[in-house]
């Protein structure tokens, strides 16, 4: 998806491939998991001074966890990368029998059709702080758009529960990529 919109990507697993990168995309999976080695490999405080320093990042599903400031539902002493004032709620939409897909009205991708978005045991934003702004909620089961919030943006930092990269659109990826020429 980032090659599709312009962007050269690499893989970063240590300290000096952070500090080689512009940006960084934090990807889904498991959000335990993803703390445990990034505090086992020497990369949890690299990646919070980088994104406390203004670096973009983009965090999808785990990756969403991993900028939150706060966590409902982790373990015992999960960390995050933090830098998003937000409050997130892990497998907010239950267990992995419970993933679905929906479209997202998500104005900040322009025109165009709604955002069909996947859901795969997928966090939801709790709680915003100041400065924080709500990009995209899920329907409610009428049909409304007040649901709960799914992506946000916070200055350079943008964050999705769901994951785009599983679908053929690429306009959050392109949002991304133009935060980070913003900066």
């Amino acid at each position: 998806m980032l090659a599709e919109v312009g962007a050269q990507s690499t893989t970063v697993r240590t300290p000096a491939e952070l500090d080689a990168v512009d940006a960084l995309v934090l990807p889904g999976g498991e959000s335990t998991t993803m703390w445990r080695l990034a505090r086992t490999f020497g990369l949890l405080e690299p990646l919070r001074k980088r994104v406390a320093g203004g670096m973009p990042a983009y965090g999808s599903c785990a990756g969403m966890i991993m900028l939150a400031d706060r966590i409902e539902g982790g373990v015992a002493g999960q960390e995050t990368v933090g830098g998003m004032d937000i409050t997130v709620r892990r497998n907010a939409f239950g267990r992995q029998v419970d993933s679905f897909e929906g479209d997202l009205d998500f104005p900040a991708l322009g025109a165009g059709p709604a955002f069909h978005a996947v859901f795969i045991r997928a966090p939801w934003v709790e709680k915003v702080g100041d400065g924080v702004d709500i990009l995209a909620r899920v329907a409610t089961a009428d049909g409304g758009n007040t649901g709960n919030i799914v992506a946000v943006r916070q200055g350079r930092l943008l964050a999705t529960s769901f994951h785009p990269e599983l679908t053929a659109d690429a306009r959050v990826h392109a949002l991304f990529l133009d935060i980070v020429k913003e900066a």
